[in-house]
């Protein structure tokens, strides 16, 4: 019997490891009056898909007067040294 459930456990297990794997989005947003743009990247929770990445950054940007414009991509944690330097005080600030 422990046969048959070990591989469904493991197989469960690393459905639940990937669907809590770690998700960026990088961005573009605005503030007007004067205007400003900037690049950032961000942690997203849920979802890793640019919708979800929208609606979570979204108000977290409004909240300090930035309109997101665009998500650029999402991506996992791989991707981050490379962006760092593009989003400067913008990594991981919201």
């Amino acid at each position: 019997m422990l046969k048959r459930l070990f591989p469904l456990i493991c197989a469960a297990l690393l459905a639940a490891t990937a669907a809590q794997a770690d998700c960026y989005a990088d961005y573009k947003a605005k503030r007007d009056d004067p205007l400003r743009l900037h690049y950032g990247v961000s942690q997203i929770e849920g979802d890793c898909s640019p919708a979800n990445a929208a609606a979570s950054l979204g108000p977290r940007l409004q909240a300090d007067g930035w309109s997101l414009l665009t998500i650029v991509g999402v991506f996992d944690a791989n991707g981050l040294d490379s962006r760092r330097g593009s989003a400067g005080e913008y990594f991981l600030r919201y």
